[in-house]
């Protein structure tokens, strides 16, 4: 087989509970088509350019709408990551993906508005707010418009943590009402004061040096292509992408 094709028979056992089934014809060669998607992602290529041993690149484009507009490629990486088995520590965080060009004209003619794309001191931004576990694999995620607070990013992410014993963060998470809503599941924060508080708060610094672990995953994460820079208009193309890599990354 080419070197060009990613996926193993084990990493293909695990993903085939989580396709489609498939109506009329049967679908081409899943190992192929899907190979040539995560090279693409991988490469942040153009689809034309797809090496010919991928097939057509009308029909890799063609699957990758198809299963991204389904939310196919998020339920993969959910159910996959649902085995994490993290009993002890979690990690919140966030980070900014660049929008090139072609994604982030906002033009309300355009459909722009609701694109997940806001402006930043950066520039055009989306930006990604995960939880992971204490090894740094990706748990769960949400994306938003760049110029989002992480607070919101929070409000999205807390209501889904595992049952585990810490929650770290950095101070950007400081609020009383996070830390309530933490408490309030049994978990205990390990997230510093922000400046402006008046009272010193307490937190675990030894443990907090493992939040490093998060950011590398970010860093991880961004040596895809087509997840560091954002190419896709359709914000669900693009948390397809970022799934996708996660699940390849992570959780095969």
């Amino acid at each position: 087989m080419s070197d060009l094709f990613w996926l193993s028979d084990a990493q293909m056992a695990r993903l085939e509970p989580y396709f489609p089934k498939s109506h009329g014809k049967p679908r081409v060669d899943d190992r192929r088509v899907l190979s040539g998607i995560i090279f693409i992602n991988r490469n942040g290529l153009r689809w034309r350019d797809a090496p010919k041993e991928y097939g057509p690149h009308k029909m890799l484009y063609n699957r990758w709408k198809r299963w991204s507009d389904k939310g196919n490629f998020a339920h993969i990486m959910a159910g996959l990551a649902a085995e994490h088995g993290e009993k002890k520590t979690v990690m919140i965080d966030a980070t900014y993906l660049k929008a090139h060009r072609s994604a982030s004209s906002l033009g309300a003619k355009k459909g722009g508005r609701g694109r997940l794309i806001g402006r930043t001191k950066g520039g055009m931004n989306t930006k990604l707010h995960a939880i992971c576990d204490s090894n740094g694999r990706p748990i769960s995620f949400f994306v938003s418009a760049g110029q989002v607070s992480d607070y919101i990013g929070a409000r999205a992410l807390l209501s889904s943590l595992p049952d585990v014993d810490w929650l770290i963060g950095n101070r950007g998470y400081d609020a009383d009402w996070s830390r309530e809503a933490v408490q309030d599941k049994g978990i205990r924060a390990c997230i510093p004061g922000r400046k402006q508080r008046k009272t010193t708060m307490k937190y675990d610094k030894r443990r907090y040096k493992r939040r490093n672990r998060i950011e590398i995953m970010f860093g991880r994460l961004k040596d895809w292509r087509r997840v560091a820079t954002r190419y896709d208009r359709c914000p669900k193309a693009f948390f397809s992408a970022i799934a996708l890599a996660a699940t390849v990354i992570y959780w095969l």
